[in-house]
Order: C-alpha cells, then sequence, then structure tokens
C-alpha cells in the first residue's frame, strides 16, 4: 500500500522531540512492507509559514507518489491539508491540542468538521479524547476508533534500580497544562534533601522551575536520552491539568518505572491498580502524596512493565494497517 504521511510535527535536528510518536508509527508500518512517501515540517518555529509549507510539500508529494491512502496525523491544520490535496481516502488521528482547538474557537471547530468530514477514518489516541472529539464535531461520530501511537518496547525496556530512592522525573512542555509548578511545589513539600526531580522539556514557565532546590530542568533531549533519565529516576510524574493519552509515562511503565499521572484522561485508561498512582492535578497535597506512594512501590515495577507491553508500537502499526486498507479498498 502506498501511503502518504502528513504532519504538522515530525522530529528534526533542532527538535529531536518534535512528534516523535508520529516517526514510530510510520516506522513500525514500513516494517510491514509499506511504501511510504512523507510530508511534514520538522521544527516548532516558524508560525503559519510552518502551514504553508506543509501545504506545498503535501500538495506536491500527493501528484507526484499518487498514494493509495492519505495519512494524516492532528485534525488541524493536517488533516485539513491532507483533505484537500488528495483525491485519496483519507485517515486523521487526533492527539489532543487539535480536540481542545475545537471546542475554543468556532473557525477550527468548522475546520475540524470539514477534515472529519471528508475522513474515511479518525482516530483518537485514547477513548477520552474520542468522547471529547464527538462531543465537539459531529462528523466524527460513527467513524472514530481508539488507536495509540504505540512505543518501542525494545527501546523502552526495563531498566535496573536507580542508585538514588527518591528520584523523581517529569517529561513534557514546561506550560500551564503540563502542570509542572504545582509538581515542584508538591516535590518541595516532601522535605528530603536528598530527593531530586528532574524536568526534559522546555518551555514558558522554565523561569519558575530553574533554581529550586533539588530541581533540575535538562531542556529538550533526543528519544534515547530521555530512556536514559528514564532509568536514572525512581518515579516519572505527569499530574497534567488534562493529559489526552500520556506518551512519556507508557514509556516510563515499559522501563519498570512507577508513575504519578493525572486523574483527567487518557492515563485512566492504563494506570493500573500498583503500576502508579493517579492524582487530582489541583491538589498539591494530593500530588506529592502520590510521589510518595509512587516512591515506595517496586523498582523496576512488573505491574508498570506488564501495562505497558499492551501499547506495543507493532500491534499499533497493525491496527492502524487494518483502518488504511478499509479506507483505501473503499
Amino acid at each position: 500500500m502506498k501511503i502518504l504521511l502528513v504532519s504538522q510535527m515530525y522530529p528534526g535536528p533542532d527538535d529531536p522531540d518534535l512528534g516523535i510518536f508520529v516517526q514510530g508509527i510510520e516506522r513500525a508500518l514500513a516494517e510491514r512492507g509499506h511504501e511510504i512517501e512523507r510530508a511534514v515540517v520538522d521544527r516548532r518555529a516558524g508560525g503559519r509559514r510552518r502551514h504553508l509549507e506543509l501545504a506545498r510539500r503535501a500538495r506536491g508529494a500527493a501528484r507526484t507518489f499518487r498514494p493509495d491512502v492519505v495519512y494524516a496525523h492532528f485534525l488541524v491544520p493536517a488533516g485539513l491539508i491532507a483533505a484537500s490535496v488528495s483525491k485519496a481516502p483519507l485517515v486523521v488521528t487526533a492527539h489532543g491540542q487539535d480536540v481542545r482547538n475545537a471546542h475554543s474557537s468556532a473557525a477550527i471547530r468548522h475546520a475540524t468538521r470539514r477534515a472529519c468530514r471528508r475522513a474515511s477514518a479518525v482516530v483518537a489516541v485514547s477513548d477520552y479524547l474520542r468522547r471529547e472529539l464527538e462531543a465537539a464535531v459531529p462528523e466524527a461520530r460513527g467513524k472514530t476508533e481508539v488507536i495509540d501511537c504505540g512505543i518501542d518496547l525494545d527501546l523502552f525496556r526495563v531498566q535496573p534500580t536507580p542508585d538514588d530512592p527518591w528520584s523523581f522525573l517529569c517529561i513534557g512542555t514546561l506550560d500551564e497544562r503540563k502542570n509542572v509548578v504545582r509538581l515542584a511545589d508538591a516535590f518541595a513539600s516532601l522535605g528530603d534533601p536528598q530527593a531530586t526531580l528532574t524536568f526534559v522539556g522546555d518551555g514558558p514557565l522554565r523561569g519558575a522551575l530553574e533554581g529550586r532546590p533539588g530541581i533540575t530542568v535538562t531542556g529538550r533531549v533526543s528519544h534515547e536520552q530521555v530512556r536514559d533519565l528514564i532509568a536514572a529516576a525512581r518515579v516519572v510524574c505527569q499530574p497534567s491539568l488534562v493529559e489526552p493519552f500520556g506518551q512519556a509515562l507508557v514509556e516510563a511503565m515499559a522501563c519498570g518505572r512507577s508513575v504519578v499521572a493525572t486523574s483527567v484522561g487518557g492515563p485512566r485508561e492504563f494506570v493500573r491498580e500498583g503500576a502508579g498512582v493517579l492524582v487530582d492535578p489541583l491538589d498539591v497535597g494530593a500530588i506529592a502524596d502520590g510521589m510518595r506512594r509512587a516512591a515506595e512501590l517496586p523498582c523496576p515495577n512488573p505491574a508498570a512493565r506488564a501495562a505497558a507491553e499492551g501499547h506495543d508500537v507493532r500491534r499499533r502499526a497493525e491496527q492502524v494497517e487494518a483502518v488504511l486498507l478499509r479506507a483505501a479498498s473503499g
């Protein structure tokens, strides 16, 4: 099958973490023997020029590659662009921010409805996100399937117990939605001078975190470095205000790490009893209590690894393949 991949997020030299989950599912589909042509942008900078560049690349690829199916990641703009550049059947995956945008903006909701109306199938990365999408966009109802992007279980394998029993890690954009300031406040309330909390990522709240006792901010790193940083931590924390899925949590669990996860959104669907702790993201005391409880769980944690094994990227590629084949066959 000839697949045209369209995405506004894809890893690049300056942004190695950008849309790494898109690259993962692409590689797994290629391993299954499909021919894939890529129309992507691989940097964060550029504003609306990025979208114009994506449209130009997608249009050119569709004309020369002649795909059997177009597979887009993110409803708007990638899904909308994909809908307009080719007459081939379209499958589009919703990841989270695109769905939130459809709720908050009438113009984006209209564009999202156009993309979903054109799509043969829509994929949501969690059942929580499917419900959110279908509430905002009637055109998605009855054609949305739940398939997350999966993780590489060979890259994210069980790691030995780290030397530091009170080492915590948070992976993601340092912004309000990721709730990083409340997490830092919860960490401070633990009152252990030997404890450490490392933030992996960058964003507008970096300045509110740097300089705090016990806290380190690494900035953005490659996927392989993320694996190594998980190995050096005992607990991975992501008490976001809302988390559509929680890719970093599943990667941490695959490494045998217990997690502290938000109770709002996708993590409720895979953070099982014994694998981690779900917390109220608005309650600093609850986050701190979750950090203590997660640190007391086994490390490596076999329950966490067992839960993550259900998200193997190769299995997810099989599921996506089935959706793409149905679309391509009409």
